[in-house]
């Protein structure tokens, strides 16, 4: 079972609303390029038969998954217990420098100078996830371990 956040739910359905309703559009482009003549060497055709294709397959995981996940409050951060939808202030072991970590079941695509977005099955999120205020959390990188306190669940 994956754990979202409300609004990374709501974005999944958005998305796939969107490719659901485009589903007309997709059909009389198929209808346009078929109506041009010889299918064996007519791209358009092609172009939007794959078009379809993998739209359609983006429609039932997006189904699949929206049947599988488990939509987390927020409530958690109350607790001191890092949880989905958690921002981490974060310091390294042996610097002053301290960062802020979301923890996330789905990246939203978006940079943010401030918080850096882990998802929960990141090495990163991984070693968050239930982790308390206080403790000292190891996250396996490629270029070794590091550890980080946790110093404020926001």
């Amino acid at each position: 079972m994956e754990m979202v956040t409300k609004a990374e739910k709501e974005r999944i359905e958005a998305r796939l609303k969107a490719l659901v309703d485009n589903r007309g559009f997709v059909v009389n482009k198929i209808a346009e390029a078929r109506a041009l003549g010889d299918l064996r060497e007519n791209g358009d055709y092609h172009a939007a038969r794959e078009q379809q294709g993998m739209e359609e397959a983006e429609i039932r995981r997006l189904t699949e998954r929206l049947g599988s996940v488990n939509v987390v409050d927020g409530a958690q951060k109350f607790t001191g217990i890092v949880f989905i939808g958690a921002t981490v202030k974060l310091r390294e072991v042996g610097s002053d420098e301290e960062e802020l970590f979301k923890l996330v079941g789905e990246s939203s695509g978006t940079v943010s100078a401030e918080v850096f977005e882990v998802t929960a099955t990141s090495p990163m999120g991984e070693a968050l996830m239930k982790a308390r205020v206080g403790e000292v959390v190891a996250v396996r990188l490629p270029r070794g371990t590091k550890k980080f306190e946790i110093r404020e669940i926001i």
